[in-house]
Formats: C-alpha cells, structure tokens, sequence
C-alpha cells in the first residue's frame, strides 16, 4: 500500500471529490331557547294555545310546519302551494291558511295536524292574508282577471255549505292583496293594510252585519311622521287602535285610532320594525331588524318597555346577523312567551326562538365576594338585584355555597333585600380552595327570576408532591417506573399520574388513579420509546391546596448500521474491518425506530495522521419498516481506513419525539 503525504483537507478533498452517497427507503412490498326551522322561507305565524303548538308557514315549500312551545317540529302540513297568511279559529280547532297558488283556504286540524277541509275560491283568486270577524273568514286576495286587482272576499262558516262571497263592482279594491287583522276580542272590528307603498295605507271595517262597511280610510300624513313601507300590524283586543310597524322611519311601532286613523301613540325600536304582536291583555310586542336589543315589550300605552331581548349573532357555525323575520312574532294566549321567528340572512337558516317571561320585568342580580379570603374566617359578600319594577317589600333571596366538601352545594338561607334592592350576608367557609357563593331570586308576578355568582379562593396548606426521573435518558423500550410521592394532606390521598409520550398522534392519557401508599407513594410503569412527560396531579381537599408535578425522561432510538458487498472482513488492530475492492461499491443498510417522516444522519470519517476527520453527512429518508439503504459509489482511494454511522439527531431527522442517539460505527477499507 502506498502512502502519500498530502494535508488533511487535500487528503479529503482528493477521496471525497468523485465519491458519490446514493441512498433509497427500503420499504417493504405491498334562559331563552331556540330551535332550528325545516323551512326556506317564513310568511306567518300563529299560536293554539290550547294545543300547546306553532304553527309556521313556508311559501317557497308550500306547507306549514307546527312545532310545540320548545321549537321541536311535530307536524308538517304539505301540499299548500305558496301558503301565506294564517289566522286560528277562536275555539283553536282549526288553523286557516291562505294557499294562493291553489286559489284557496285549507282548514287545517290543531288536534291531527291535518288537513281537514279546502275551501275553493274561484278561478283567478289568489287568497294572501285571512282574519276572522263578524261570524266569517274574510282574505285579502289579488284578482287575476279583473281590474280592481286587490280586493277582500269572504267566507261564511256558519253555514254548512260555506258559502264565498266576492265584491262586485270593485268595491272595497286595493291595488293588490291587503294585509288583514282582527281580535277575537273585538268580534266587528277588521282592518287592512296595503303593502309595497311608500306610506302605509290603512282602513278599518265594521263587519257586524256581514259585509264589510269602512269606518276609516287612512291615515293623514301630512300633519306628522307617519310609518312607511308596511311590515306587520296587529289589532289591539279592545278594538279601538291599529299598531303597525314599517321598514322605514320612523323607528316605532305606531298606534292609530280604528275610529278616524288618527296617530294616538307609538312604542320605539331603535330601527327599522319587522313585526308587532298585541297580546290577549294589550300587551305590545314589537321587533326590528337592525337593533340590540331586537325585540321590545310593552304595556299598553307605556312610554318605556317592560323588557327587552337581544337576538344572538350566530347561529351554530354560521357567523352572521340573525334578523327577526318580517311578521315574525307572535303571543301564547297566556303570555307566558313571545315566539320570534328568526333567519340568518347570509344562509337562509331559520329558527324559532322562545322569549320567556315577557310580562315580567327583568331582573339583574349580580354577586360580590372578596377575591381572597383565609379558611375559617368570616368574610362578607355583598350584591344587588335591580329591575326595571320595584321589588315588593320583605324581597328574599336564597344563597347556596358550592366548595369542595359541597360539591352539590350547600344552602345557607335566604337574605333580604334593602329598599335599594342591595343585599349583604356573612359566611365562615370551612373548606379551602374555590369557593363560588350563587344567589338566587325566584321572581314573583310581576319579576323574572334571576341568579348571580361570585367566586372566592379561600386558603388552604400548600401541599408537598413530587416525581422523579427527571431528565434521565434511557435505551429504546426500557420498562421505567416513575414514582410520585405525596406529602401530608387533610383527608384526599388520590394522585393521578397522567403520561404524554413526544408526538401529536400519541395523546396524554391517564395511566393511573388511585391511593398513595403508606409510605405516600404511587408508581406508574412506562415502556419508553419515546421522550415522555409525567404528570402526577394532587386534586387537593378541603383544608389541602392541589398540586401537581412533573417529570421529562428521554428516550433513545435503536439504531444500526451494516456493510455489504465486501470481499472479506478481518481485524486491524483490535478493529473488525470490511475490506472493499476499489472497484466495488459498499452498500450499508440502515435500520432506525420508525416515526412518520424520520430521517437519519449518515456520517463518514477518514482515518489521517492519527486522527479521525470529517469525511461528509447527509440525511436519509427511512422507510416505513425503519430501513434506508445507502450505496456509496464514485472513485475509491485505497490504504485509507473509514469509518461509517447512523445517528438520530433530535430535529434535525424531521422530528422530536426521541433523545439524539448515535449508532455503532462501522469500518471498512478500500484495496486494490
């Protein structure tokens, strides 16, 4: 063999210049609640308060769907082509539904949610909006084949053949299909509005001797703001005023005389109205489009409202404004509710929401305990319940202290209220930690009930916990026990041990729970192939403050690098060699743990001098049986003793999950 004395980095430089790594993977062969809607579109509501049920209808699907008082669909009504305009029987028997595009009334059954009975109107009607009064079924209707379009025809129920009746001669014409209402209340009293016109259009009739004869025609707008751009409008149950809400200004619901159309009132929106509703007492609910809050109630003839709700902005994973819908709202017949129905207007989503208590003031209740607090020691909490009403006199409120040892919570009485609806009472907590005082005010007749919470950290012992093995490195698959040992607490001596292997496809999981034992310990058993965390978790008791400890041991990989293709294998020294024609191109395989994406170092050194260089590195993507293999080709030096390994390089191999590990070196040499 010759030698040739040349510099290190001449020497590799020479070796290295034509020498070529080629690798390949060896992988192996082969409060208020709300309800979703089934509806696309929403033209009326009504509410049987004898069933318990909501009746929707759909134009754009022809039907009508009825829910009960949650929003849960129970029927559906189908067949009814463009159903508008509803209106209940008083005796809540019977839903009648305006079907335009079959030019006809359908009598829907409350009780089998069926239809009962179709009513045919004639040829060319096309029936939009029914009301009931004066002993008859009258509609608002567009007359296809005449020239007064819009007119009111009626429906005589009294009768076995229920007879229709239509104007003649144009009488009682709009310019298409009024709007009606009517209050079984006010039995003679029907009123209409034009839709689609700048300024509303109203007119009231007196139907008591069977044929609508009109009281009033307006109204006057020239003496003041007046609604535009009809929305909804309602009948109030003594007959004597119209609401009516528009798309316009001004933000009101407004209030017209049935006698002369005069403007006697008006209850705020905020914003452009979308529906008004009057209850069996007068009662006002109106809503808008474009305000929070979105709907407002009132007594009749009050200046401010008795509550107000706000609609929420999303509706499931759809962020976007959920509006009121047009002529969406309606009363139970007890007031217990207000049903709004609602629609997202970026998706068409509809929903019904049920707003509760709408008679009743609202009520706020909020709760102030001190941040901190020493166990054992008295503390006082104060607070305050405000409404828009005042509370009766003697008004309690109950409190009710939730902590470690009253998990359910534990009742401490009830507090009264001072005359400025404030309130403040005493506690001596006996448990440590998060202690949450809740007061709660039941409501009466003329309030909402209502509940507030505060929360206190109340001291406890610190708590003595700890785990070893932190920090230690160990060899692929090694069974090492990790032991948590807890110190001296009041009454709890569970510990958890929670272990989370390196990886986002390995999961932290609890391994173990369970009592220390007499010597305040509790192990776990970890087989580790990769870094892992261990937790152990004091949950803490009544007088013993949680805590929890942690410990971070590593794992190595198992990884080995093997020649072939060598002519013979001998010892220089005390070193095993493989021996390599110059000719022949060494072949080392490379096994490794597997991990999704790994790769490993190959690293070359040249023996020079006494001392082993640097000959080059480079990463290899392993297989998914953990197998690379690396041909080492281009012109081979001879007399040169080399060396060849793998390693895992935390990071630097495309991942984390195990500590850096070096494979056992290799070496060969290249002869003639």
């Amino acid at each position: 063999m010759r030698t040739r004395r040349i510099s290190t980095a001449t020497a590799l430089a020479v070796l290295f210049s034509s020498v070529v790594l080629v690798g390949g993977a060896a992988n192996p062969a082969a409060a208020d609640s709300s309800a979703s809607l089934p509806i696309t579109s929403s033209g009326d509501i009504v509410v049987d308060g004898v069933h318990h049920r909501v009746f929707i209808s759909d134009p754009k699907s022809g039907k009508v769907v009825a829910t009960d008082y949650s929003g849960k669909v129970v029927g559906t009504i189908s067949s009814l082509p463009g159903v508008l305009g509803l209106e209940l029987s008083k005796d809540s028997g019977t839903v009648y539904a305006a079907v335009p595009g079959d030019g006809s009334i359908a009598a829907i059954d409350t009780a089998s949610l069926t239809e009962s009975k179709r009513y045919a109107l004639g040829k060319g009607i096309e029936p939009k909006y029914p009301a009931l009064a004066g002993g008859k079924l009258w509609f608002g209707f567009n007359a296809l084949d005449v020239a007064y379009r819009g007119q009111i025809g009626s429906i005589d129920l009294t009768v076995p053949e229920a007879t229709v009746t239509l104007p003649e001669g144009g009488g009682n014409s709009w310019y298409s299909a009024p709007r009606l209402a009517s209050d079984p209340a006010a039995p003679n009293v029907l009123a209409a509005a034009q839709e689609g016109s700048s300024f509303i259009t109203l007119a009231v009739y007196d139907v008591a001797e069977g044929t609508p004869q009109r009281v009033a025609y307006g109204p006057d707008s020239s003496g003041g703001e007046y609604q535009s751009y009809l929305s909804d409008f309602d009948v109030t149950p003594d007959g004597k005023q119209l609401l009516v809400t528009g798309g316009g200004s001004p933000y009101q619901a407004q209030a017209y005389s049935t006698s002369d159309l005069s403007r006697v009132g008006a209850y705020n929106t905020g914003s452009h109205g979308a529906a008004v509703a009057v209850a069996p007492d007068g009662m006002v609910a109106a809503g808008t489009t474009q305000s929070s809050p979105d709907v407002f109630v009132y007594k009749q003839g009050a200046a401010k409202p008795l509550r107000t709700y706000d609609i929420p902005y999303s509706t499931g994973s759809i962020t976007a404004t959920n509006d009121l819908h047009e002529a969406g709202l309606a009363w139970a017949p007890d007031r217990s509710r207000v049903f709004a129905v609602t629609t997202n207007v970026y998706s068409d989503v509809y929903a019904l929401r049920v707003l509760t208590d709408p008679t009743k003031s609202a009520v706020s209740l909020t709760v102030n305990a001190p941040s901190k607090a020493t166990r054992a020691k008295k503390l006082t909490v104060t607070g305050k319940a405000a409404s828009g009403a005042a509370f009766p006199a003697g008004t309690k409120v109950s409190v009710v202290r939730t902590d470690v040892d009253s998990p359910k919570g534990k009742s401490l009485g009830s507090v009264s209220l001072a005359s400025n609806g404030t309130f403040s009472f005493t506690d001596t907590p006996p448990a440590g930690g998060t202690v949450t005082y809740r007061v709660a005010y039941a409501g009466d007749a003329t309030h909402s009930a209502a509940s507030g919470a505060d929360s206190v950290a109340v001291s406890r012992a610190a708590t003595s916990l700890t785990l070893n093995r932190n920090k230690d490195v160990y060899s692929y698959g090694k069974d090492v026990s990790f032991t948590a040992h807890l110190g001296k607490t009041y009454k709890n001596r569970v510990v958890e041990l929670w272990v989370d292997p390196f990886g986002s496809d390995k999961p932290k999981k609890l391994a173990r729970k369970g009592k220390v034992n007499s010597k305040g310990n509790l192990s776990v058993t970890v087989d580790m192939k990769r870094d892992t965390t261990v937790t152990a978790v004091f949950a803490g008791d009544a007088r013993s403050a949680s805590k929890s400890a942690r410990s971070t041991a590593y794992a190595k990989v198992k990884v080995s690098t093997s020649l072939s293709k060598q002519y013979k294998t001998a010892k220089i020294g005390k070193t095993s060699y493989a021996y390599f024609h110059k000719k022949k191109n060494p072949v080392f395989t490379n096994t490794m743990s597997y991990y999704k994406g790994r790769s490993h170092k190959l690293s070359l050194e040249l023996y020079y001098q006494g001392k082993w260089y640097d000959a080059g590195q480079q990463y290899f993507k392993l297989g998914s049986n953990g197998k690379s293999i690396v041909t080492l080709t281009g012109t081979h030096e001879t007399g040169y003793k080399m060396r060849v390994r793998a390693s895992y390089v935390n990071g630097s191999s495309g991942d984390s999950v195990n500590s850096t590990t070096h494979g056992a070196w290799k070496y060969f040499i290249f002869t003639k």
